[in-house]
């Protein structure tokens, strides 16, 4: 067992699931020792509210644990909110809580407090309501670690998908695909599996654009014109690269069972695969930061928010995956 390392756990949107999801896994002791960064009366408040008896352990940065909390304990740095939250009830004025939140916990990142940074959901509407434009937690972390380019992947058992193309209408996709954001976003993929998950020699299969992968070029030239080049002048640099390949046959054991991670051209051709797979098991993981961030791969279920009737399991192995990536990091 190597030692224990520090991790940073940011409960997101204070009227959602994420406080509940971090008390909830508080039950149970970790191996690692896991920092949550959020207000603790709301933590006090919430677990009240959840009849789960928890004890809140203050920590910060003139304090901070060298071991795991017990089963029943969490170790919080104290960040105030600016108003009284309740479960299911938003409010713009919390949205700098928010912010200040994921702030401390990648600059922790950066200055080595952290060995990683593992996120619940946040609201993305409720921020921007309070004037702060905000697109998400990956745009807010490439700002922050000045970090040009990131790559979006999730992830579950056996399965890793990144994408090309992330939140872009259809109609925009295909006159996104172009070589240059092709090879850049390969590049960050094979970097990260290498450097963050330990694989020396990753092999990647890609999805071509047009169903059957073009036809040939009969239904879409991009496979031809711009995908298999693309690939073709990563092979001579020693990239292991399979494709195109048509993404209605990719998605089968006879090749999963021979690749590390598939890459797909668009968001709704990747995912909706995965998370059919392993939905409220996955994980989402922003690669090319220079940190460790991965995040849950569901929102913040304001309606549940406070029941106690939510599922641990994708904050669970958003967990793990962190810490397998601090362990494999080179």
């Amino acid at each position: 067992m190597s030692e224990p390392r520090r991790f940073a756990l940011t409960p997101g949107e204070p009227a959602g699931i994420g406080p509940d999801l971090c008390l909830l896994l508080a039950r149970q002791a970790q191996p690692h020792i896991l920092v949550a960064i959020a207000s603790r009366e709301l933590l006090e408040q919430r677990a009240a509210q959840l009849g789960v008896p928890i004890t809140v352990i203050a920590v910060g940065p003139s304090a901070w644990p060298s071991a795991p909390a017990s089963a029943g304990s969490l170790y919080v740095w104290d960040t105030p909110l600016a108003a009284p939250a309740q479960a299911g009830h938003l409010d713009p004025h919390n949205a700098a809580y928010v912010l200040e939140t994921l702030r401390r916990a990648g600059q922790g990142c950066l200055d080595g407090d952290f060995a990683g940074m593992i996120t619940a959901p946040v609201h993305k509407g409720v921020i921007n309501q309070a004037g702060v434009p905000f697109s998400g937690h990956t745009e807010f972390l490439a700002e922050l670690t000045h970090t040009e380019q990131v790559v979006m992947m999730l992830a579950t058992h056996g399965l890793r998908v990144a994408l090309v193309t992330t939140h872009l209408p259809l109609k925009d996709v295909a006159a996104a695909i172009t070589p240059e954001r092709l090879e850049r976003v390969t590049r960050i993929l094979h970097a990260d599996l290498v450097e963050k998950f330990g694989i020396a020699q990753p092999r990647i299969l890609v999805c071509g654009l047009n169903p059957h992968a073009g036809e040939g070029g009969h239904l879409g030239r991009e496979e031809l014109d711009i995908i298999a080049p693309s690939l073709a002048r990563l092979r001579d640099e020693g990239f292991d690269l399979i494709g195109p390949l048509p993404a209605d046959t990719l998605f089968t054991p006879k090749h999963l069972e021979q690749c590390d991670a598939v890459l797909a051209m668009y968001h709704d051709q990747g995912l909706p695969v995965l998370k059919y797979k392993g939905f409220g098991a996955a994980v989402n993981v922003t690669l090319g930061l220079p940190i460790i961030r991965t995040s849950v791969d569901h929102g913040t279920a304001m309606d549940l928010a406070g029941t106690g009737r939510i599922d641990t399991g994708s904050l669970q192995v958003a967990l793990e995956t962190a810490y397998q990536m601090a362990g494999s990091r080179r």
